[in-house]
């Protein structure tokens, strides 16, 4: 009796060693699979905007399709992706309330003289320019690669190491950080900043602070947007409306102000 009970009790503890062993070594895995995303997207980020003009252009959509394809064979779900059709109604639904949204703040935006100033963007002083860059540049190059990088594939997999609040917190800080490098020079194309901040080392500095602050902010609520409604939908029709919107309300503003 006695050795039938030792024999058993090997077993069991044979058998939570095993499921432990197994649990530590999917773990690793996960993190492992978090630390390529991240060498990634901080590998496209200098290559898009440190060396050529046509990497520029390329290199973030060509990035966000191979983190797809890579986290798609670790075994990452649609629906950990945000891409499952099951999540493409509630999705919606929270993709048009983003734009209204925006479209209202805007309008306001350019209605207050005290405001309007910051929407003088040199990049977008033409009409036509605007409407390429909102409806071309911007959601192909920008907001839909971009979100497929960090609200699919970030999240993600962030959502298999860690809680709720590591995900905003991690995934809000990359996407500000992300954007260091596109805020170079961003007090001396906007008329606005640059008479708030100056165009000095120090405004640049602040800019650049101010840029990051922001967009973390903004990824935060991308993030809740995305964990909301289960779907990307949402979080990319927030992203496109806050550039999209904000570059034609930018032209609109240029136009009127020049007749």
């Amino acid at each position: 009796m006695t050795v039938e009970t030792v024999g058993v009790g090997h077993s069991v503890n044979s058998g939570l060693g095993h499921a432990s062993g197994l649990h530590r070594i999917r773990a690793a895995h996960a993190w492992l699979d978090v630390a390529v995303v991240v060498a990634v997207l901080v590998s496209t980020n200098l290559i898009a905007h440190f060396t050529t003009p046509w990497a520029s252009i390329a290199t973030v959509p060509i990035s966000a399709v191979i983190l797809v394809a890579l986290t798609r064979r670790r075994g990452l779900g649609w629906a950990e992706l945000g891409l499952s059709p099951r999540h493409w109604r509630k999705g919606s639904l929270y993709a048009l309330a983003s734009v209204g949204l925006v479209l209202a703040v805007v309008g306001i935006g350019i209605a207050l003289p005290l405001t309007r100033q910051f929407f003088m963007a040199d990049r977008y002083a033409t009409i036509s320019g605007a409407l390429i860059a909102s409806m071309i540049v911007i959601p192909l190059q920008t907001v839909i690669p971009e979100e497929l990088a960090f609200r699919g594939v970030l999240q993600g997999t962030l959502s298999r190491v860690s809680g709720a609040r590591g995900v905003f917190a991690a995934g809000s800080l990359m996407f500000g950080l992300w954007h260091i490098a596109s805020s170079l020079g961003l007090t001396t194309s906007n008329r606005g900043l640059t008479g708030i901040l100056g165009g000095g080392f120090v405004g640049q500095v602040l800019g650049i602070a101010g840029a990051v602050a922001a967009t973390a902010a903004a990824g935060f609520v991308f993030t809740w947007l995305r964990r909301r409604s289960g779907s990307l939908l949402a979080p990319i029709a927030l992203h496109w409306s806050l550039n999209g919107i904000g570059a034609l309300a930018a032209a609109l503003v240029w136009h009127v102000s020049l007749g």
